[in-house]
């Protein structure tokens, strides 16, 4: 785990307080040139407040230090060789693939892949991935993080628990609270899905236990005791709202330990976006707060593909929520509270965990800042208030549920954090993982149904078959396949090694100014289980 100043003062490393507040780069066109890049503030994540921009200035003629060997007589040129830029692309990839019986039921999900590549340091996004074991269905989801990677490292951890317990029958809860109280062994409700890099909190353990712990005593109270369907929607947006409520109420109680103390604060203060999944046979919930997306991949009877989206960005270029916004707060503020494309003129999504200096009253705020730890209280940005400071709360976790119902054409969903799609349109995106997909078949062992081949026939069938590839199908993972073309699509659409050898070989302060970090899940759909729900009905 980061050292605890690495996470909260990320201006410390790399001149980055703009990762905090103010000149992140939001880039939405990656372009490698020989000049310096020049970055308008309609690209950046947070805009520059005057107070603070001589905090996230560039040292004076910083780019002639990054361009040294640009006066050596003879130009040298250095690139990443193949295996090197896999090496890069693959670190992050996991792939799961569901048996074909879960003990229930055949699942309508084949599996999927994922991946991460890095822009941050450390990267701010996160990823989950979990079998519901007391309830039926999967749960996946991308987390985009920004003030630091502490918020959507709790919420990753935290909020498919959250889901879970939501969805668990009142029988059930009773069951588990029982247990607890005996000091019996609990009954496991998920089953992770992680990549080695995808860590636990183990100092938190038992503050997070307890919270949750706190929220499935209140549903037991709240429920009668009487069967009845559980709402999946009415159930994601509670877990939503629930968590970040704990979230704030941590950070204001605080805890005797000074490690938990500072780490509930960097939790609060950062902040964090989340696109979660959920299915269960042929019914799909998409639960998004923020602006990562979720794109389903339908292929058409004649092949082609096309995009449907489950989500919508909360954003300034989301009329119905700048619309929202304003209705909720007075007349007076209507030219303030979303200025310059942005909440307040600083933050861009509308939606989001964490982020306390949005939600809480000033005197809270002053309040916890007073009675928090030094590293607290000497930071400037927890101590800086956003202009136009009136009528909070501005934000909201809430989240905006889709519900869809899967058909055989339904092939895939792509889950992705918002550096994937600034770089991709969302049809190109289903086109490639698409054309994957369906490539991969060509992959597996030649199928001569018992039939005596000769060598030369086996050669034709190869040599056939080899036609039909392409070299992109290297990659084993949906998710990396797609980061390959994200960061190494030229102008025709084709993987530019070149290209992609040039933006994986930036070093850390110049990565963030080309691209974000990218979280991508590729959900593979079972379409004969699909087909098979609908015959049924």
């Amino acid at each position: 785990m980061p050292a605890p100043t690495q996470m909260f003062f990320p201006m410390i490393r790399n001149c980055e307080l703009s990762r905090i507040y103010g000149t992140a780069c939001y880039c939405h066109h990656k372009h490698l040139c020989c000049s310096p890049p020049y970055i308008p503030q309609s690209r950046l994540r947070y805009t520059p407040h005057p107070a603070y921009a001589t905090f996230s200035r560039p040292k004076e003629n910083w780019w002639q230090y990054t361009q040294g060997r640009r006066y050596v007589s003879t130009p040298q040129k250095f690139y990443l060789t193949p295996p090197q830029v896999n090496s890069i692309l693959k670190a992050n990839e996991y792939s799961f693939k569901v048996p074909e019986f879960d003990g229930k039921n055949v699942s309508s999900v084949l599996g999927f892949d994922s991946n991460q590549l890095p822009a941050n340091a450390p990267i701010e996004d996160r990823r989950s991935a979990a079998t519901c074991l007391q309830t039926r269905g999967m749960l996946l989801g991308v987390f985009d993080g920004h003030a630091g990677c502490a918020c959507s490292q709790a919420v990753s951890e935290r909020l498919f628990y959250y889901i879970a317990v939501s969805l668990l029958p009142h029988e059930t809860l009773l069951e588990i609270e029982n247990a607890v109280e005996s000091g019996r062994a609990l009954l496991p409700i998920l089953q992770w899905h992680k990549h080695p890099n995808d860590y636990f909190s183990k100092e938190a353990s038992k503050l997070y236990f307890n919270s949750l712990r706190t929220y499935w005593q209140e549903l037991i109270d709240l429920n009668t005791g009487e069967s009845a369907d559980i709402d999946v929607k009415e159930a994601l947006i509670n877990a939503f709202k629930r968590l970040d409520n704990d979230i704030s109420l941590e950070a204001q109680v605080g805890d005797p330990n000074s490690f938990l103390n500072y780490l509930v604060l960097r939790v609060a203060f950062s902040g964090a976006t989340a696109c979660v999944a959920h299915v269960d046979g042929v019914d799909l919930h998409v639960a998004n707060t923020g602006d990562s997306r979720a794109m389903l991949g339908v292929q058409e009877e004649d092949g082609s593909w096309s995009a449907v989206t489950l989500s919508n960005d909360h954003n300034a270029q989301n009329e119905s929520e700048v619309e929202r916004l304003k209705l909720e707060h007075p007349k007076n503020e209507a030219k303030s509270v979303v200025k310059q494309d942005r909440l307040l003129g600083l933050l861009m999504p509308f939606r989001a965990f964490g982020d306390v200096k949005f939600k809480w009253s000033i005197d809270l705020q002053k309040r916890v800042i007073e009675s928090g730890p030094d590293q607290l209280n000497d930071n400037e940005y927890t101590k800086f208030i956003p202009p136009n400071y009136y009528t909070p709360p501005y934000l909201t976790a809430e989240p905006e549920v889709t519900y869809h119902r899967l058909r055989p054409q339904d092939k895939f969903l792509v889950l992705a954090t918002d550096g994937l799609w600034e770089t991709m349109h969302r049809q190109d995106v289903v086109r490639i993982v698409g054309e994957y997909l369906t490539g991969m078949h060509h992959q597996q062992p030649i199928a001569v149904g018992g039939y005596k081949v000769t060598l030369g026939q086996m050669h034709s069938l190869l040599t056939e078959r080899r036609a039909k590839m392409s070299s992109v199908f290297e990659d084993q993972n949906a998710a990396t396949h797609l980061i390959r073309h994200a960061v190494g699509n030229n102008e025709f659409g084709s993987v530019d090694h070149e290209r992609l050898s040039k933006m994986l070989s930036l070093p850390e302060e110049l990565a963030r100014m080309y691209r974000d970090d990218i979280t991508i899940i590729v959900v593979q759909f079972n379409s004969h289980v699909v087909g098979a729900y609908q015959n049924q009905e």
